[in-house]
């Protein structure tokens, strides 16, 4: 059986066509500059050469059609007819508080990712837009929407309920979300499974740590917190937004800037977080190259991530009233072996040791905690796009 999963952001779209008879990943690729001069598609099969197209993509809708033609084109790729996919699994990121685990798209599921549109005005009218696309050109097919929501909805009120007039909760649905969560979702299980955990007796801190970052609390196999809110602003430093804030900075920089309040949001999603605290670049290798050349802005901006990455370790653990083990993963967690072990360091009240050789590792599956470690340390590879594939086939 073979799944098509689509990542659909506003100008861009992702997606890899999986054979969940051995979980291979057949092709993969990326449509670039939607609705934008100079777009193209790059497709990756297996065992070939890529194949780049560079043409004019009015609408998601084109990006679909290329995508399709790609995975059948006679040289570059890996399927005879469109017929050979069964569904197609749409990664979305909010379903509000309506929906706690995927779901077969229907007419009903559209409106509420329609109503979720103020609450992810960047992702959910392209992810509505990629299921409608996928609808138009293989009619037929299942589409089913996993929500990058939904492994936080098992939350208790104590961790999703703002401390503001409860009116806007019961008006609004103004609460904690947090986002990240089919990557949540995969790590802390294969953690449990990988470190040979007892899920039901079980506490697990997620560190997500990349442009986009976040932690989540996992008790017995459920989440009991993260660090994301209303929406995937708040929490953690990250590469363009400022994570947790007074919010009276707003009001402040606002008054002396003539700003509203919309705009003050464009800096603190993107103008903020490791760019705007370096003044260098929101990718962590350019800024660590600075940091190592004496920009002493760009070392402080490293130093306030980390810092805050081990408050949070620090709070969730005393929130579980315990952690047996630490997992790190997305592109800075997997890959930066120092920020690795200075977080761990920076915890190392809980008796944690680290292995030096294995947290030399980049990107694999690996304990980099000593045998005699406290509580255990490891790198756990995500993998969303596996992650909505077993999602989709679960449902079919």
């Amino acid at each position: 059986m073979k799944i098509l999963v689509i990542n659909c952001g506003s100008s861009s779209l992702k997606y890899q066509l999986i054979d969940m008879d051995n979980e291979a990943v057949l092709a993969k690729g990326l449509c670039e500059r939607i609705a934008i001069e100079g777009s193209k598609l790059t497709h990756k099969a297996s065992g070939k050469e890529d194949y780049v197209v560079e043409t004019p993509m009015e609408t998601h809708k084109t990006a679909v059609e290329l995508v399709l033609k790609a995975l059948v084109d006679p040289v570059h790729g890996v399927i005879k007819s469109v017929d050979e996919i069964s569904a197609v699994g749409h990664r979305v990121l909010h379903g509000g508080a309506v929906y706690s685990e995927s779901i077969v798209v229907n007419d009903d599921v559209k409106r509420v990712i329609r109503e979720c549109f103020d609450l992810g005005p960047l992702h959910n009218p392209a992810n509505l837009i990629g299921i409608e696309a996928c609808e138009a050109a293989l009619p037929g097919k299942k589409n089913v929407a996993v929500f990058d929501t939904a492994f936080h909805q098992t939350m208790p009120e104590k961790s999703f309920m703002y401390a503001i007039p409860h009116e806007y909760y019961e008006k609004y649905h103004i609460r904690r979300y947090g986002f990240h969560g089919t990557s949540h979702s995969f790590v802390s299980k294969r953690a449990i499974e990988f470190l040979g955990l007892d899920k039901n007796n079980s506490k697990v801190i997620v560190c997500h740590l990349g442009n986009g970052a976040s932690l989540s609390a996992v008790l017995n196999g459920k989440c009991f917190d993260t660090s994301m809110g209303l929406t995937p602003l708040e929490g953690l430093i990250m590469g363009t937004r400022s994570g947790d804030l007074d919010p009276a900075v707003i009001q402040f920089i606002a008054n002396k800037e003539g700003k509203d309040i919309n705009e003050m949001l464009n800096i603190l999603n993107k103008k903020s977080g490791i760019l705007g605290m370096s003044g260098v670049s929101s990718d962590f290798r350019d800024v660590g190259k600075a940091a190592k050349e004496g920009n002493h802005d760009a070392e402080v901006a490293l130093d306030a991530y980390k810092h805050r990455v081990i408050k949070y370790i620090g709070a969730y653990t005393a929130a579980m009233n315990g952690v047996d083990a630490i997992i790190f993963t997305a592109g800075v967690g997997e890959n930066d072996a120092a920020m690795r072990k200075e977080i761990s360091e920076g915890v190392s009240f809980l008796g944690i040791k680290i292995d030096d050789e294995a947290n030399k590792k980049r990107g694999e599956e690996i304990v980099i905690s000593t045998p005699d470690s406290k509580v255990k340390v490891a790198v756990i590879p995500t993998n969303e796009e596996l992650a909505i594939a077993r999602e989709t086939l679960a449902l079919l």
